[in-house]
């Protein structure tokens, strides 16, 4: 079981007050944290002004892209033998464990690890795992309230000595929750009481003293993403599943389908093959698509573009004016045009559409009945390009 050890876990307001003073800052305009304690009235020193713009020679800009290239580097390689070390056993034990939590997922960590499980529930919870973050400082003070039977905890940890995890884990192994640890310790507090623990490998960080968290919230984020996607693999998460939690942004416009964006009803520009083109000229120009789609017998047969008209009336071209005018839609339609279904995702159809360079997509159901029309800039709109 983790102890916590018996000292402060929250900092003195006077060892906040020295740090704030060694850094010649003033915490607040005037005034102080506390009843009796006076504060320095100082401005922000020159080198944290405003208009602090370093500037650097060629060599130390050199400098600088060598170390982001070798703290990527060290990033990479910790990435490989974490994948190369991950163990069957532990890892698909963790996501049955989490799989088969009725409640919610709570993910929970102290520090740089904390910031990593705020991400991780995130993810969690968008793609099919309900899930979220408790901090595990606000957790011995109350929000233990949160985490309740049915629900499952996933705490980070790289020593596995967290002291403010210490309730937490008590509390889930008091009420008999599953438990599953990401530690780099396998001798850890931690590590001991959990159901299964997701071992990090003894990488070190990219902080060229070693101690920044670095290279080990790395491997913390990837692997909350491999237990994220084989959760939703194992629970046959969709597209579809994916839009109704992502409806905004370009991600949710993305996911739209034809049935969401499309023109329907009398906005649909449908003529039958008898019609004379030039009556159909005046139903193409009344829509504004640009296009005409010929029905028969419930069913769209063919198309008419202006690329079609263009291409029959050049030198060269099918008919004359007069002679094109003359005849019937159905003798001068393309036939068996490119369609989509009404569930068809915008990004599919704006595929489509560039493939074949075209403008316009008419939407019909599964018996050919034409129920709507996709033109691009309905996808431009709705963001999904």
């Amino acid at each position: 079981m983790i102890t916590t050890p018996p000292v402060r876990r929250s900092p003195p307001v006077g060892t906040i007050l020295d740090h704030i003073r060694t850094l010649s800052l003033t915490p607040w305009a005037s005034g102080s944290i506390q009843a009796g304690v006076d504060l320095p009235q100082t401005s922000l020193p020159a080198r944290l002004g405003p208009d602090a713009a370093p500037t650097l020679p060629a060599s130390a800009a050199s400098a600088d892209l060598e170390v982001g290239r070798r703290v990527l580097s060290l990033e990479a390689a910790a990435l490989r033998q974490l994948a190369e070390g991950l163990e069957a056993g532990g890892f698909a034990r963790a996501v049955a464990l989490l799989s088969g939590v009725t409640g919610r997922v709570v993910v929970t960590g102290m520090g740089k690890s904390g910031h990593v499980a705020r991400k991780i529930a995130a993810t969690l919870a968008s793609t099919g795992t309900p899930a979220l973050f408790v901090h595990p400082a606000e957790a011995s003070h109350g929000d233990l309230g949160m985490v309740v039977p049915g629900d499952g905890v996933l705490a980070l940890s790289n020593s596995g000595e967290t002291p403010e995890l210490a309730d937490l884990v008590a509390h889930a192994r008091r009420f008999g929750l599953p438990l599953v640890a990401i530690s780099g310790r396998a001798d850890s507090a931690l590590a001991r009481d959990a159901d299964v623990a997701l071992l990090l490998p003894a990488a070190p960080e990219a902080c060229p003293m070693g101690l920044a968290p670095t290279t080990s919230t790395t491997m913390q984020l990837a692997l909350g993403d491999a237990l994220a996607v084989a959760l939703l693999t194992r629970r046959g998460f969709t597209a579809a599943d994916f839009r109704t939690f992502h409806p905004g942004g370009r991600l949710g416009a993305k996911l739209s389908r034809a049935r969401d964006l499309m023109h329907g009803g009398a906005e649909v520009p449908l003529a039958p093959p008898e019609m004379r083109m030039d009556a159909a000229l005046v139903a193409m120009s009344e829509k504004r698509f640009g296009c005409l789609g010929i029905v028969a017998d419930g069913r769209l047969v063919g198309v008419i573009t202006d690329g079609d008209l263009r291409r029959a009336l050049a030198p060269g071209g099918a008919a004359p004016q007069s002679s094109l005018l003359a005849r019937t839609a159905g003798e001068v339609m393309t036939r068996a045009p490119r369609t989509i279904g009404p569930d068809t995702l915008a990004a599919e159809a704006l595929r489509l559409m560039n493939e074949r360079s075209i403008t316009t997509l008419f939407v019909v159901a599964d018996g050919g009945a034409p129920v709507g029309i996709l033109h691009v800039h309905d996808l431009l709109r709705a963001g999904v390009a």
